[in-house]
C-alpha cells in the first residue's frame, strides 16, 4: 500500500487490530504512537494519519485532510466477463492505470459462470479495486459493475467518445496506429477469453466502434488489457 485508504464512516472511529490496515501501518510500514502515515478517504482528499496509540486490541488515529487527487482518465472499459483470477487482475491493474469506468459483460464465447463466481456475489470484487487505487496513491475508485449483456452495456455508454474493440481476428490495424478519433473520452472494449462472436462484432460495429489489434502475438486477458490501456493513454496524452 503506498496510501492506506479509509471510508467516511471510519474515520471516527478505532481500527480494529485484525483489520488488515492495521496490519500494515504496525508491520510494513513499522509505525509507533506519534508516527504519521499516508491515508485517504475513498473519493476524497488525500492526507496524514497519525497513530495515536495501540491499546485494547484496537488503534486510535487521527487524520489531517489535504486535497483530492486528479480525476481519473475517461476511459471505460467492457471487458467479456474472465475467470474470477483474471477478474481480479484487472480490477486492481485497471484501477491503478486510473481508468475510470469497468463493465465486465456477458458475452456469447464466455463462461456464464463466471458471473455466479465469490467475486461478484460477496463484493470482493471491491477489495481489489481499493488495493489497486491504494497502489496508485489515489483514492479515486472507478464505477464498477458486471453480469449486463454486450447490448445492455452499449446503450448505457457515454455518448461521443472514442471507441475501440479488440479483435484477433477480423481487426485490419493494430492498435498502435489505429484512428481513434471522438470526444476527449474513450471506450475501449474486450472480449471474452474465446474473443467476441459474428453477431457481437456486428453488434460493436453499428454502436461506432473501430476494430483493432495488439499484434500478432496472442495475450492474456489481463496483459491485454494492460497493453491496450497503456497505448490509449499514451495517445490521448493522459498521464
Amino acid at each position: 500500500m503506498n496510501i492506506i485508504l479509509f471510508r467516511a464512516h471510519e474515520v471516527e472511529l478505532p481500527l480494529p487490530r485484525h483489520d488488515p490496515r492495521a496490519g500494515h501501518i504496525l508491520g510494513a510500514l513499522r509505525r509507533r504512537p506519534g508516527d504519521s502515515f499516508d491515508a485517504g478517504l475513498v473519493n476524497g482528499p488525500r492526507g496524514k494519519g497519525t497513530l495515536v496509540s495501540v491499546e485494547n486490541g484496537r488503534l486510535l488515529i487521527t487524520f489531517a485532510w489535504g486535497e483530492p487527487p486528479p480525476p481519473l482518465n475517461p476511459l471505460t472499459l467492457l471487458i467479456g466477463l474472465p475467470r474470477p483470477q483474471t477478474a481480479r487482475d484487472i480490477l486492481r491493474d485497471a484501477t491503478t492505470l486510473g481508468v475510470a469506468a469497468l463493465h465486465f459483460i456477458c458475452t456469447e464465447k464466455g463462461e456464464a459462470s463466471y458471473a455466479r463466481s465469490r467475486l461478484w456475489q460477496s463484493g470482493e470484487w471491491e477489495r481489489h479495486v481499493i488495493a489497486g487505487a491504494e497502489q496508485a496513491f489515489c483514492t479515486r475508485l472507478p464505477e464498477v459493475t458486471h453480469g449486463r449483456s454486450l447490448a445492455d452495456a452499449l446503450t448505457a455508454l457515454p455518448a461521443g467518445a472514442a471507441r475501440v474493440a479488440l479483435d484477433n481476428y477480423e481487426a485490419p490495424v493494430a492498435l498502435a496506429v489505429c484512428n481513434v478519433s471522438g470526444g476527449p473520452a474513450a471506450i475501449l472494449a474486450l472480449g471474452a477469453e474465446r474473443g467476441w462472436s459474428p453477431a457481437e462484432r456486428e453488434q460493436l460495429r453499428t454502436a461506432g466502434f473501430a476494430f483493432a489489434h495488439l499484434g500478432p502475438r496472442v495475450l492474456r486477458t489481463e496483459t491485454a488489457c494492460v497493453a491496450a490501456i497503456a497505448l490509449l493513454k499514451a495517445r490521448r496524452g493522459w498521464l
